[in-house]
C-alpha cells in the first residue's frame, strides 16, 4: 500500500485502465443503452458488445447532465404491462399492505356445486314447457308460523343432502336446516328477511309429477313489502297458520291483500305436535282448537270481502286446508288421510270417506256407520276417531315405549327402524316414526294442484289485475296463452344481490315469449308510458338460470309461465320493470305491469352521513344498492342536504343500515336518531278565498282549500278511483260514495302530489264568469304547482294530505306568452300555500298498530307502557284454548321507538310484539300558535305537540324558524286581512 502514495498523500501508483478525459466524456455511462422497445425476455449483454454493434461510432454531440440516463425505468426492467407504484417513506401505514391481495367477499351461504337431486335435472327443465303442469305458489304466514320449515321438508324430499347433514358436528348438529334462509342477517337473527324463490318437482298421490315454483316470504311485519313484491309473481297462497297462536297481525294483513287482488288461497294449518306434547290436549278439544284456527281465517276473509265470502272460504272437506308439522316433517289432508285408510283396508271410497271426516259427523261404531247427530251418549266426531286418536295413539307409544316394545308396534304398522335409532333422542325417534307413517307430502302437492290455478288459467287475472295495457292486443292475447313462441314480455318485481354484493340479479316471471341469453331487449320503468318514454333502457340478457335460493342452475332459456332471474339488465331497475323484446311485430306499443301496490307505509325515518366526509359518493352508491334491495324503502336529500332513509320499522332499519354499512358501501356511518314522517291537513274551509298574483302582474288564481271526507284518501291511495279512468266512471265513483254534485265529481283536474296522492284540485269555476277554452291552456301548468305545493307543504316541508283545493277564479292574460308555465306554476303553489294556511292547518303524524301476543301477566305491562308513550289498549283478551292472551292497541310511530325491546325486557323475552303501520292521525295542538311557550329539555304539554315538532322539524331541515301567512298571501290581500281583523296582528 506505501508505494502508491508519496509523503504527502499523492498517488503515484500505476496508470489506470481509463483515462480522466475518457471518464469525463462519460464512456462509462454510454455503457448504458436503455431502449423503450426493451426485448422481453433480453439475453444479458455487456456493454463492449452493445459498443460493437454500434456502426455509427460514438456521437461527438454534447449530452447535458440532466438528460443522461444512468439508470432503467421500471418499465424498462419488468416491461410495460407491470404497473409500478412509487410510495414514498410513510405514505402507507404499516398495517396496510403497499398491493392488497385479492379479497373474495360473500356475503350469502352458496352450494359450492349444485346438490344432487331425487330427479333428473333435464326432466325439470322439460317440465318448463308445459304450463299445464306448473304452479306457482308463495307461503305467507306471521313470523315463526313455519313458513321456512315447510320449505325445508320439501327440500329434504327432493335434494338428496341427508348424509351431509348426518355429519354436522356440535350445535349445528340440532339446528334447523332453513334452507332458504342465505343472508348472513337471516342466519344471525333466526329470521328471513328475503324472499327466498326455489323451483322443485313433486309428485301427487297418483304419481304425476309436477314443477312447483315456490317462493317464500319473510314472516315479521317490518318485510311485508318483500311479501308484496312476492305475490305479485305468484298465482296462489299457502296461508300458513300456527295452530296456537292463530291469526296474527301479519296474517290478517295478507289475507285482506290476497282478496282485494283475487289471488287464490290455500291454507296450511302448522304445528300439531304443540297441541299434543305442548298444550296436551285431549284429541275432542284438538278439533275444536283446529276448527277455530280455521274460522278465524274465514271471518278475515269475510270481513275482506263479504260478497265472494262463500266462494273463498277454506275448510278441510272442500281440500284446501293442510294440516301439517314441519318440525316432525309430516302432513295431510282429509283425502290423503283417507288413502292411507284404503291403502291398508282396501275397498274405501276415498273421496266419500274424505268428506265424512270433518264437521259435526258422527261414526257409530256398533253399526260402522256415519250420522249427522250423536245417536248415543259419548258418540265421538269421526275426524276424532279417524284421524286425531290415532296420531295420539302413534306419539304417546313412541315416546312412552321401551325399544323392545316399540320395535313390535312399529312393525304392525310396517314402520322399521334401525336398531341405533331406537336409542336416539326421543325426538329424534318420533320424527323418523311420523315420516315413513305419513310418508312424502303428497297431499299438499293435490291441494295445491286442485287449488291452485295453472299459468295459463291465471294469466288473465293476472293482465286484467295488474296490465295497463289493452287486453286485445296480439301482445296481450299471447300472454293470455302463455305462448312459447309469442313476443317476449317479463315482469320483474325483485332484485337479488350477487354473493359478493357488487351487482344485482333481476328475478321476474315470464309472461309471455322464451327468455334467453343473449337477447336485446327494452327495459320499461315504472315511469314509462307511451307519451313518456324517457324511463326506458335498451339492455342485453347476459345470463339466465332457474333461481334455487343457495344455487341457481344455468339454463339456455326459460319459457313462458316460468320464473326466471336474469344478469344484466338491472342498471335500469329500481324496484319493479317491465321486460320487452327490442321491437313487438306489426310495431305493437309496449305497455307495462303496475308498480307494486303495498299494503303498508315506510313512516320510520333516519339520516346518514359518512364518519369519512371524502366517502360520500361511496355512500350515495351504497344508498343507490339498498334502494334497490329492499322494495319499500325510500331514499331523498333534504335541502339542508341531510340524507333520509325511510323504512317500515326498527328491525327493518336495522337490516338496511347492517346492509349499508357491510355489503354495498364497506364502511362506517353515522346514524341520526329516528324520527318519522309527518303530514299536512286542514280541519277547516279557508275564512276567505285567495289569490296570488303572477310575477309579471297580468294573471290571478283565487283558490279555498278545505278538509275531504273520510274515506276518499285511503279509496285514492287504494286505487279504488283513478284519475285516469274515465271522466264519467271517476265522477260517478264520487256521486255514488260520497253523494258529491254531478258538476263537482265532473271537474276533479287531478290528485296529488302523484296520481295516487291524497289529494284533490278541483275546478270550481263558473263558465259565466271565466274563460274556460283559455283556463284550459294553463291547465297543466296549475296542475304542477298544485302537485309541488302537494309534495311539501308550509308547515314543515311534509307532504300535505287529506285536503281538496278548490279553483274558485282566474283571471288570464290574453297573450300567451304571458301565461307561461314560469308565471303560472309557482303562482299555483302560492294559491294552494296561502289557501290552506287560511284554513286552520294541522299536523298528521303516522300511527303504529300494536299487537302483543304473550302470557297474562304481561298485559299490564302493554298497558304501562302504551300509556307513557300517548298509545292506548283498544282490546285485550285470552286466545282461545291457550294460555296466551292477546292485546291491540295504538301508538305513534315518533313514540315508539324501543317500545318492543322495552316490553321484551319487562316481560323476560315471553311477549311477542308486532307494531304495523295502521293510519295518519291529527297531533295535538295548533302548530302556528305563537303564545305556546317551549322550553328546552322539557316535555311539551300535550296541547304543544304540534308545535314543538313543527318548530324542531324546521330547525332539521335547515329552514326558518317560524312560518307566516304573510310570506304567501299578497302584501295589499295580508293588508286588507290585518285591517279586517279576519288575522290577527303578526
Amino acid at each position: 500500500m506505501d508505494d502508491l502514495y508519496d509523503e504527502f498523500g499523492n498517488f503515484i501508483g500505476e496508470e489506470a485502465e481509463a483515462s480522466e478525459e475518457e471518464s469525463e466524456r462519460g464512456i462509462d455511462a454510454g455503457n448504458y443503452v436503455y431502449d423503450d422497445d426493451y426485448p422481453e425476455e433480453a439475453p444479458e449483454v455487456t456493454g463492449q458488445e452493445l459498443m460493437e454493434l454500434d456502426d455509427e461510432g460514438p456521437s461527438n454531440a454534447v449530452v447535458l447532465h440532466e438528460d443522461k440516463q444512468y439508470y432503467p425505468t421500471a418499465q424498462q426492467v419488468y416491461g410495460q404491462d407491470v404497473e409500478t407504484m412509487v410510495q414514498e417513506e410513510d405514505a402507507q401505514p404499516l398495517t396496510e399492505p403497499i398491493i392488497a391481495p385479492v379479497e373474495q367477499k360473500k356475503y350469502t351461504i352458496e352450494e359450492a356445486d349444485l346438490p344432487p337431486v331425487f330427479y333428473d335435472r333435464e326432466f325439470m327443465a322439460d317440465l318448463l314447457n308445459y304450463p299445464e303442469q306448473i304452479r306457482n305458489i308463495a307461503f305467507a304466514g306471521n313470523l315463526h308460523h313455519g313458513k321456512t320449515a315447510f320449505m325445508d321438508m320439501l327440500v329434504l324430499e327432493t335434494h338428496d343432502i341427508n348424509e351431509r347433514l348426518e355429519k354436522r358436528t356440535g350445535k349445528n348438529r340440532d339446528e334447523q336446516l332453513r334452507y332458504t334462509d342465505v343472508h348472513v342477517l337471516e342466519r344471525e337473527r333466526g329470521l328471513s328477511i328475503k324472499s327466498a324463490p326455489m323451483s322443485l318437482v313433486l309428485q301427487s298421490t297418483k304419481g304425476k309429477s309436477h314443477l312447483f315454483n315456490i317462493l317464500d316470504t319473510p314472516g315479521h311485519v317490518n318485510f311485508v313489502d318483500e311479501v308484496a313484491a312476492g305475490l305479485r309473481l305468484v298465482d296462489g297462497i299457502c296461508l300458513v297458520v300456527d295452530v296456537v297462536e292463530g291469526v296474527q297481525v301479519n296474517t290478517e294483513q295478507i289475507i285482506k291483500h290476497a282478496v282485494r287482488e283475487d289471488i287464490p288461497m290455500t291454507l296450511i294449518i302448522n304445528k300439531l305436535d304443540r297441541l299434543i306434547v305442548e298444550l296436551k290436549l285431549p284429541p275432542n278439544d284438538a278439533y275444536f282448537k283446529l276448527k277455530h284456527a280455521i274460522e278465524e281465517v274465514n271471518t278475515v276473509i269475510t270481513e275482506a270481502l263479504p260478497a265472494k265470502a262463500e266462494q273463498n272460504r277454506l275448510s278441510p272437506e272442500k281440500g284446501n286446508v293442510l294440516f301439517a308439522c314441519t318440525d316432525m316433517g309430516w302432513c295431510f289432508t282429509l283425502q290423503s288421510f283417507a288413502k292411507m285408510y284404503s291403502d291398508s283396508f282396501g275397498g274405501v271410497n276415498t273421496e266419500e270417506f274424505a268428506r265424512r271426516l270433518w264437521g259435526d259427523v258422527y261414526f257409530n261404531p256398533k253399526k260402522r256407520s256415519f250420522t249427522r247427530k250423536a245417536v248415543e251418549e259419548g258418540a265421538r266426531r269421526s275426524f276424532v276417531t279417524f284421524v286425531m286418536e290415532p296420531i295420539y295413539k302413534l306419539f304417546s307409544h313412541t315416546i312412552s315405549e321401551s325399544p323392545e316394545d316399540l320395535k313390535k308396534t312399529l312393525a304392525s304398522l310396517g314402520i322399521s327402524l334401525k336398531p341405533s335409532q331406537y336409542k336416539a333422542d326421543p325426538k329424534v325417534v318420533l320424527k323418523l316414526v311420523c315420516e315413513q307413517f305419513f310418508g312424502p307430502s303428497t297431499g299438499f302437492v293435490d291441494m295445491v294442484v286442485e287449488h291452485v290455478p295453472s299459468p295459463v288459467e291465471a294469466a288473465e287475472r293476472h293482465l286484467q289485475k295488474n296490465y295497463t295495457g289493452p287486453l286485445d292486443t296480439k301482445v296481450a292475447e299471447s300472454m293470455k296463452a302463455c305462448d312459447h313462441d309469442g313476443p317476449l314480455v317479463i315482469q320483474v318485481t325483485k332484485l337479488y344481490n350477487t354473493a359478493d354484493a357488487k351487482n344485482f340479479y333481476s328475478f321476474g316471471r315470464v309472461m309471455s315469449g322464451t327468455a334467453k341469453a343473449g337477447a336485446e331487449v327494452r327495459v320499461l320503468g315504472e315511469g314509462y308510458s307511451i307519451d313518456d318514454d324517457e324511463d326506458m333502457a335498451m339492455a342485453t340478457i347476459s345470463e339466465l338460470w332457474i333461481a334455487e335460493t343457495r344455487y341457481n342452475i344455468p339454463t339456455d332459456g326459460v319459457p313462458a309461465g316460468n320464473w326466471v332471474l336474469l344478469g344484466g339488465v338491472d342498471n335500469s331497475i329500481v324496484k319493479s320493470a317491465t321486460i320487452v323484446q327490442k321491437k313487438f311485430e306489426d310495431d305493437e306499443d309496449a305497455y307495462i305491469f303496475k308498480p307494486i301496490s303495498h299494503f303498508t307505509e315506510s313512516v320510520f325515518k333516519v339520516a346518514v352521513e359518512p364518519i369519512n366526509p371524502s366517502e360520500l359518493p361511496k355512500m350515495l352508491d351504497g344508498i343507490r344498492k339498498i334502494n334497490k334491495s329492499y322494495p319499500l324503502i325510500t331514499t331523498k336529500v333534504e335541502e339542508s342536504g341531510e340524507h333520509i332513509i325511510l323504512g317500515t320499522g326498527e328491525l327493518y332499519m336495522d337490516c338496511v343500515l347492517h346492509d349499508l354499512r357491510r355489503l354495498y358501501a364497506d364502511m362506517e356511518i353515522k346514524v341520526s336518531d329516528p324520527v318519522t314522517r309527518f303530514c299536512e291537513t286542514v280541519v277547516e274551509e279557508s275564512a276567505t278565498k285567495c289569490y296570488a298574483i303572477t310575477p309579471n302582474k297580468k294573471n290571478r288564481i283565487t283558490m279555498v282549500a278545505e278538509p275531504l271526507e273520510d274515506g276518499i284518501a285511503r279509496d285514492i291511495e287504494t286505487g279504488a278511483v283513478r284519475i285516469r279512468d274515465p271522466v264519467r266512471q271517476t265522477a260517478k265513483f264520487f256521486q255514488d260514495k260520497y253523494s258529491w254534485d254531478l258538476l263537482a265529481a265532473r271537474s276533479i283536474w287531478a290528485f296529488g302530489p302523484e296520481e295516487m296522492g291524497p289529494n284533490i284540485l278541483q275546478d270550481d269555476t263558473l263558465p259565466g264568469e271565466v274563460d274556460k277554452k283559455l283556463l284550459n291552456t294553463v291547465k297543466e301548468s296549475i296542475r304542477q304547482g298544485f302537485s309541488w305545493a302537494a309534495r311539501e307543504g308550509p308547515l314543515c316541508e311534509e307532504p300535505i294530505r287529506n285536503t281538496k283545493f278548490r279553483i274558485m277564479d282566474v283571471s288570464l292574460a290574453s297573450e300567451a306568452i304571458s301565461r307561461g308555465g314560469g308565471q303560472i306554476i309557482p303562482t299555483s303553489r302560492r294559491a294552494c300555500y296561502s289557501s290552506f294556511l287560511m284554513a286552520s292547518p294541522r299536523l298528521m303524524e303516522p300511527v303504529y298498530a300494536v299487537s302483543m301476543t304473550g302470557p297474562q301477566d304481561s298485559v299490564a305491562q302493554v298497558y304501562n307502557s302504551l300509556a307513557r308513550r300517548r298509545g292506548h289498549v283498544l282490546q285485550d283478551g285470552p286466545i282461545a284454548g291457550t294460555p296466551l292472551s292477546r292485546v291491540s292497541g295504538l301508538v305513534p310511530v315518533i313514540d315508539s321507538f324501543g317500545f318492543e325491546t322495552e316490553l321484551r325486557i319487562m316481560t323476560k323475552g315471553q311477549a311477542n310484539v308486532s307494531l304495523v303501520f295502521d293510519r295518519w292521525n291529527i297531533v295535538p295542538g295548533d302548530p302556528l300558535d305563537r303564545e305556546i311557550v317551549l322550553r328546552p329539555l322539557q316535555p311539551a304539554s300535550a296541547q304543544a305537540t304540534a308545535r314543538d315538532f313543527v318548530l324542531k322539524t324546521r330547525r332539521r331541515k335547515g329552514l326558518s324558524e317560524d312560518v307566516t301567512v304573510a310570506k304567501f298571501l299578497e302584501p295589499e290581500f295580508y293588508s286588507e286581512l290585518i285591517s279586517s281583523g279576519a288575522l290577527g296582528e303578526p
